[in-house]
């Protein structure tokens, strides 16, 4: 009976070992996809912006969609979320640039909007610098003058970014505080995975904010699902550098800015310095 009950255990336990393995195999296998999720075509074209195509430092056939025309102001450096494009993002770029009277600059990554080559952690840091290095050295702005504005993975990508340029200010708009507590809302599995050297995604927001000298600026929506909420004051109250903490009642992760309305539109405004609201 005991060997029995013995035996039995050690096939259940032997069954819950492998497919923990597998689960946590599939999760490495696939970690990167789980963060970048290109959307398929058809991809936006440049009505409303002006493509600038360039080359990253390894290699990378890269684009950006610019909205105005950089001058004393400066511009700001966007980037998008992990199922987003930068061509749809191109009518707010014009409604931002009309308002802070700055150009915008939309980021791609490899591997979305038509791009050649496979989403990675370190991809994203290398075309992050490489979209940086066109604004200061092609288009001429001071590195004073250049603002990162992120949202959702975005925000991680120009927080890193933040790390190594000393940026003018930095925008975070949804921020999730890591990578690994992002993990947490997947599964226990994930959560193992992110605490192993075998993790190839090291997003920090929370942790790179607590040194970085430049400003940072926090909005988010209070019912975010995707994001929550907490997450972004965490990213706020470690900033050694706070700037503004929004708040918006009732939105989500994508509406943000529409139910923001003014509210978001001072915000980001008040964040560039900016005085007196075009409307």
């Amino acid at each position: 009976m005991i060997r029995s009950v013995l035996m039995t255990f050690l096939v259940v336990a032997a069954v819950g070992l492998a497919i923990f393995l597998v689960l946590g195999a599939t999760l490495w296998h696939y970690q990167e996809r789980v963060v970048f999720q290109p959307p398929g075509p058809p991809h936006p074209g440049a009505a409303g912006a002006r493509r600038i195509d360039f080359v990253a430092e390894d290699g990378q056939p890269l684009f950006a969609y610019l909205v105005g025309e950089p001058d004393s102001t400066g511009i700001i450096i966007v980037f998008h979320g992990n199922a987003d494009l930068a061509g749809w993002q191109i009518p707010w770029a014009n409604e931002l640039a009309r308002r802070t009277g700055r150009a915008v600059i939309l980021a791609e990554y490899r591997g979305y909007g038509g791009l050649p080559g496979t989403p990675t952690y370190a991809g994203g840091a290398i075309d992050a610098r490489a979209v940086h290095a066109l604004t200061r050295d092609s288009l001429r702005v001071s590195p004073d003058r250049i603002a990162l504005y992120g949202h959702s993975l975005g925000s991680a990508i120009a927080a890193e970014l933040a790390r190594d340029v000393s940026p003018e200010v930095l925008l975070l708009v949804s921020p999730m505080s890591s990578a690994r507590d992002m993990a947490g809302r997947i599964s226990a599995n994930a959560v193992m995975l992110f605490r192993t050297r075998l993790a190839r995604v090291h997003y920090d927001t929370e942790g790179l904010v607590r040194s970085l000298d430049a400003p940072v600026w926090v909005a988010h929506g209070s019912r975010d699902a995707v994001i929550p909420v907490e997450m972004g004051k965490r990213v706020f109250a470690a900033a050694k550098k706070r700037g503004e903490l929004l708040l918006i009642d009732s939105a989500g992760h994508n509406d943000l800015i529409d139910l923001g309305g003014d509210h978001y539109w001072q915000w980001i405004r008040k964040a560039l310095g900016a005085v007196d609201d075009p409307g």
